[in-house]
């Protein structure tokens, strides 16, 4: 419940809104049938790959999935998932693009590719300004995707694209992304409550 991580992490207190805001976005976005794509630089790709992992498998549950094209023998064997991309993890991809194209729009290529109107791109930049970020947003907004960007205390170019922004009070680097933690935390398991009746 978000008063259990403001009681452990008061300074999250100011964005409170803000990670409601993100949190009904990402709902609306699973409820809505569509899928979200995560990306970020260093420390913030490794929270694009951590976010990914919470929402694919069960998080603080197993998420027994029930569906009639499956037989139970494999469906016992599975857990419920809420569509997530990492864009980070695509190295061969990324890795040609940026060797015979732009390196800025790397990510911006994928989204490209992977987009469907409805989705939602996570931005993750503790400077709120990284240009792989900043250019994928804009072109999930031409591709008529939501964007939620999580980044450090000031105004950023993120902050000015996106639909949400939860702009943690930190500047250095490492205090940002320590606080970016508990936040996506919160958000995955909200959204594993809300469509796997979960009670955190």
């Amino acid at each position: 419940m978000i008063n259990e991580l403001i009681q452990r992490y008061p300074s999250l207190k100011d964005c409170r809104s803000k990670i409601e805001a993100a949190k009904e976005l990402i709902i609306k976005t699973y409820t809505n049938k569509n899928k979200i794509l995560v990306c970020g630089n260093g420390g913030s790709a490794a929270d694009s790959e951590h976010i990914v992992g919470e929402l694919m498998k069960g998080f603080l549950s197993k998420r027994r999935v029930c569906c009639e094209k499956i037989p139970e023998s494999l469906a016992s064997r599975l857990q419920g998932a809420l569509p997530a991309i990492s864009l980070v993890s695509q190295s061969a991809i990324l890795s040609a693009y940026i060797n015979d194209a732009e390196p800025d729009m790397m990510y911006a290529q994928l989204t490209y590719g992977y987009a469907n109107e409805g989705d939602l791109l996570i931005c993750l930049s503790t400077s709120g300004n990284s240009k792989n970020c900043v250019n994928a947003a804009m072109v999930a907004k031409c591709m008529g995707m939501n964007v939620l960007s999580m980044t450090g205390k000031s105004e950023s170019r993120l902050s000015e694209i996106s639909d949400v922004t939860v702009n943690v009070p930190e500047t250095e680097t490492y205090k940002v992304q320590e606080l970016h933690l508990p936040v996506y935390h919160y958000l995955c398991a909200e959204a594993e409550r809300h469509f796997f009746g979960f009670d955190i």
